[in-house]
């Protein structure tokens, strides 16, 4: 593929969407064609199942919860993310496998074997290029969600030592596959935070 596809992983509140945003801008001033995506959503059906995964007041299981992502995984990357690839784009994607990895596969105890299965099929076997994991602590990433004054999604509303279990799992990850996915302290100020992401992007720019 022509593109490249960069993808920013973390847990809740530990600005993810805040880097993705500042990212695209950044590499619009350096020429490159970045599309921001987020998941679950960026296509019709994706954004619809993304009402219900998030919906506080509807119970899912853990398997139909994993099924419910990899389903809006394999709608957007066939029809949003494999295009703009192929059309020698940059797909900038909040959120991707290792948030299923991380939250269904490990916190929710499915395995991370097994959910990586799973969403092989529906990705096509498609792997980030890099990967940007925002490390924060679970507490202060809980402090950060309570300091916007929303009401917590279905996800957000979990406790303390599920979201210790998805930190866990992130940093197993991050620790298996140290060449695509780079950690970056999420607890600095933002704008160093986007200095550090462009500098592990550093060796993908033409």
């Amino acid at each position: 593929m022509a593109g490249r596809l960069v993808t920013i992983e973390g847990l809740d509140g530990a600005g993810k969407t805040t880097l993705a945003v500042a990212l695209e801008a950044a590499l619009a001033d350096r020429g490159v064609d970045a599309v921001l995506l987020r998941e679950p959503g960026g296509v019709e059906l994706s954004e619809r199942l993304r009402g219900l995964v998030k919906d506080p007041e509807l119970r899912i299981g853990g398997p139909a919860e994993a099924l419910l992502y990899a389903a809006a995984r394999a709608q957007l990357v066939e029809e949003r993310v494999r295009p703009l690839l192929e059309a020698g784009h940059w797909v900038l994607l909040d959120r991707f496998v290792d948030s299923s990895l991380a939250y269904q596969g490990a916190a929710r105890g499915l395995g991370i074997d097994r959910v990586r299965a799973l969403n092989l099929i529906a990705t096509g076997d498609l792997v980030p290029d890099r990967t940007l994991l925002l490390a924060l602590d679970p507490a202060a990433g809980r402090a950060r969600l309570a300091g916007r004054n929303d009401e917590p999604d279905r996800l957000e509303a979990e406790d303390a030592e599920f979201f210790g279990r998805v930190a866990r799992a992130y940093e197993q990850l991050a620790r298996e596959e140290p060449e695509r996915m780079r950690v970056i302290d999420a607890g600095r100020p933002a704008a160093d935070v986007l200095a550090a992401a462009l500098a592990e992007l550093e060796d993908l720019f033409p």
